[in-house]
């Protein structure tokens, strides 16, 4: 499988300010200073080897949208948060507007950060286009179908040209999805959220966003392992940090770094990817979570190492 990051921010948006923008380029210019930068190939190997991430590039402003290449002729994507746009422009430019696909939708809830990116999917605006949007929540096809009305948006989902298909999902049965096993969990969130554990050729992907693990649930978090066991890589909801996630913000329904190393150990996880980036957290501070991180697997392994990366806005990554 391949999978690609559309979206990684949480609750809403966070695009990249002018002030941000200005600090990245007053910080490599300053790091410039005398390297003689004289030619696009020379600034670009600079950029690479000079640089650090946070100061070159950017982890993304968009929410929750993430595709997952299982080599079928049709797509698999998890969530519908803003950064579904990009995936559909990026797919009609793959394969044009003129040859109808299949778009396989799993939907983790319907809080708006995750749905919010569906009155501007492409594909949905074209005949011969078929959609198909799957979940185990009970109330996703009103919600998707009444974001598409007045008075919160010009086109009604009945003018909608593509055939769209809501498929409701059982949590714990296995179906078969784009070439996939797809198989959901109920997670502890407002509302209610699901993962899903997307399944291919021997290789596994959990998808688990919006959920909220507590340390003192030793069932909810035995449970959770169980589900994650030996996955190829785990995207993981690490909004908070672990401190918020058991005082100020505890009941808001998101998990931190901490438990998603703590739960990957558990589970023989090979990759965990930090995802739902909170808001507020600029590109500085993901970067410094992640290597928080890092080190925080390093001091607590007991078995196999656990690879550990942060989702941003077009990372790919092969299982």
């Amino acid at each position: 499988m391949k999978i690609t990051f559309w979206g990684t921010r949480g609750s809403l948006p966070a695009p990249l300010g002018g002030q941000a923008v200005r600090r990245k380029l007053v910080t490599a210019l300053v790091k410039a200073a005398g390297a003689g930068l004289d030619s696009v190939a020379k600034a670009e190997a600079f950029c690479d080897e000079s640089l650090t991430f946070a100061e070159h590039s950017t982890f993304g402003g968009n929410t929750s949208c993430v595709q997952v290449d299982t080599g079928s002729d049709d797509y698999l994507v998890c969530d519908l948060g803003s950064g579904v746009r990009e995936f559909s422009i990026a797919a009609l430019d793959r394969h044009g507007p003129a040859k109808p696909k299949t778009y396989h939708i799993l939907m983790s809830h319907v809080h708006w950060d995750h749905i919010m990116g569906f009155p501007f999917f492409v594909p949905a605006f074209i005949p011969g286009n078929r959609i198909r949007i799957y979940s185990c929540h009970a109330n996703f096809e009103a919600a998707i179908r009444d974001q598409n009305s007045a008075p919160c948006f010009p086109v009604e989902f009945t003018a909608l040209a593509a055939s769209i298909e809501f498929i409701t999902l059982e949590p714990g049965v296995a179906y078969e999805i784009a070439g996939a096993t797809v198989t959901g969990m109920a997670q502890l969130h407002g509302g209610d959220s699901f993962g899903y554990r997307i399944a291919q050729n021997g290789k596994t992907l959990i998808y688990t966003t919006d959920a909220e693990y507590k340390p003192d649930d030793v069932d909810q978090l035995e449970r959770t392992a169980r589900f994650f066991h030996d996955a190829d890589m785990v995207i993981f909801d690490s909004m908070y940090s672990l401190a918020e996630s058991i005082s100020v913000k505890e009941d808001w329904g998101h998990s931190s770094n901490i438990m998603g190393v703590e739960l990957c150990q558990m589970a023989g996880v090979k990759r965990l990817c930090l995802f739902h980036h909170e808001p507020v957290n600029d590109d500085e501070r993901i970067a410094d979570i992640l290597a928080e991180t890092v080190r925080f697997e390093q001091i607590t392994r007991s078995g196999a190492p656990l690879d550990i990366v942060a989702a941003y806005d077009g990372l790919t990554l092969d299982l």
